[in-house]
């Protein structure tokens, strides 16, 4: 099972705060799930949950949802969110989207992962374990960044691998899950067709209440990723090297015409898979 490999994904979400983050993504993980045609009483898995950012907005529109995560902090601030708002249609649990072991066969209309389970080990049985919980008939939706793509999430990690050694060997970036023919291949393993997958590009727009150098600092504070790269950056000495390209690249991305507020849109790839 490589055990190890999935401590190191829940050391790395647990990291810092992620719920600094999710902040300025509220608005667009709601736009998101307005088009996801959720109805009241569809039973809604969201996998790499984070702190709620679409759990909350399907759990709103009626759905009965259950957040998976594997951070334990996410979860608990999940289960914050959903309490102040009084929501008792929504319950968040601590699981791991390679092995969802506590849940039943084709249990959920709806599987939603954006930005989630892209980031777990092991990609096919990850895929493996969307299809089994989703019911006959029913859908898996993924938002997944796209390698490459000049656009800021993907341009994060790209800079930031240019400052950490190099990933252990065996590793599969979470950015091959933005490539449409390994979406295919990953849900073609267990046996969804090719055309029962449809991958589109859409954006994801981000409002910080702040200066995009100010941005930056939550993401090297706040953010796994960019914090392994701080540190490793600090190591050579190269820590202020990183900070520049980052601020430069946010500064480059900001649409906001406000000078203390940052807007920045981000390219990804809409996964729909149909389940027959």
């Amino acid at each position: 099972m490589g055990g190890s490999g999935m401590n190191l994904n829940k050391a790395l979400w647990e990291k810092g705060d992620f719920t600094r983050i999710a902040a300025s993504m509220r608005e667009s993980g709601d736009a998101l799930v307005e088009r996801l045609g959720i109805a009241p009483g569809l039973k809604v898995l969201d996998l790499g949950c984070g702190d709620g950012t679409t759990a909350l907005p399907e759990a709103r529109r009626g759905a009965d949802v259950l957040g998976v995560d594997i951070a334990s902090n996410l979860v608990s601030a999940g289960d914050r969110r959903a309490k102040a708002e009084g929501l008792a249609n929504i319950r968040f649990q601590e699981g791991d989207a390679t092995n969802l072991r506590d849940l039943d066969d084709e249990s959920f209309d709806i599987v939603v992962s954006i930005f989630g389970a892209m980031f777990a080990p092991r990609p096919f049985d990850v895929a493996k374990e969307m299809v089994r919980v989703t019911r006959r008939g029913g859908r898996i939706v993924m938002g997944n960044w796209i390698p490459n793509d000049p656009t800021m999430v993907a341009q994060i990690l790209k800079i930031s691998s240019g400052y950490t050694p190099p990933p252990p060997e065996g590793f599969i970036s979470p950015l091959k899950w933005g490539v449409e023919q390994d979406v295919i291949a990953r849900f073609g393993g267990t046996g969804v067709p090719a055309e029962n997958v449809s991958c589109d590009r859409d954006t994801f727009t981000f409002v910080y209440q702040g200066t995009p150098a100010a941005y930056v600092e939550e993401f090297e504070h706040y953010y796994g990723p960019t914090m392994n790269a701080f540190e490793a950056a600090e190591r050579t000495g190269r820590s202020a090297e990183l900070r520049k390209e980052l601020v430069a690249l946010f500064e480059h991305a900001n649409m906001s015409a406000d000078r203390n507020v940052t807007t920045i849109t981000a390219t990804f790839l809409h996964v729909t898979v149909a389940r027959d």
